[in-house]
């Protein structure tokens, strides 16, 4: 495992995180090492709400396979959706080495820095993000990206330059070119890279495919 300025230049330097939504935990791995072989190293398995906090283990156990799966790959794994303390702890003792979340949480954030984990918790608004930045975030998710649009982000970047921004939602390997140029950081990207279709059916060639594609546009 990375420490945290490790992780913060694998972030950076990778701009790509694949968000894992509703996947079964016995398929995260194989997916995940079909994506690193498509040049993606950066995976998200989000907390799903609709469980109660007893039985958040399908994310947890989707980040312990794929990090027993990973084996000598470069392969690092974070936590999505994550709106309480309970969350933070349940990701960082899964093997999490970041968190994103869809608001911000100042204690999540603190807790968070505390344990030494890389944060992206999720703005709408100028506001947002400064107050998200000033609690201690390391990267600000801007959601949904898709819908506010690369001028948006352009016009965000001029007053928060200081603030690395990620964009999340709607975004694929047609539109990140523009929102690159806006001045976004990096992106997390969900069912249009991680396919649950693809995966269900154990389509990794396909998979992996689709991953070299999205590494193609971000150079």
């Amino acid at each position: 495992m990375l420490n945290k300025d490790e992780m913060l230049k694998k972030i950076r330097e990778r701009k790509l995180v694949a968000i894992f939504r509703g996947i079964d935990p016995e398929r995260c791995s194989e997916a995940a090492n079909a994506l690193y072989d498509g040049g993606i190293s950066l995976c998200e398995v989000t907390f799903r709400m609709e469980e109660s906090p007893e039985n958040f283990s399908s994310t947890t156990e989707g980040i312990k396979r794929i990090k027993e799966g990973a084996g000598n790959r470069d392969i690092h794994v974070g936590a999505g959706t994550v709106l309480t303390l309970e969350q933070v702890a349940l990701a960082y003792d899964a093997g999490a080495e970041f968190i994103i979340t869809p608001g911000t949480n100042v204690e999540v954030i603190r807790m968070a820095n505390a344990l030494k984990m890389v944060t992206m918790p999720g703005a709408f608004s100028p506001s947002e993000a400064e107050s998200a930045y000033e609690a201690g975030a390391d990267f600000v998710k801007i959601f949904p990206a898709s819908v506010l649009g690369s001028g948006y982000f352009k016009a965000l970047s001029g007053p928060l330059a200081h603030i690395p921004l990620i964009g999340v939602g709607g975004i694929d390997e047609n539109n990140m070119g523009e929102f690159l140029k806006a001045g976004a950081a990096g992106f997390g990207i969900g069912g249009n890279l991680v396919s649950k279709k693809l995966i269900d059916a154990g389509k990794y060639d396909e998979l992996r495919e689709l991953a070299e594609k999205y590494v193609s546009a971000i150079k």
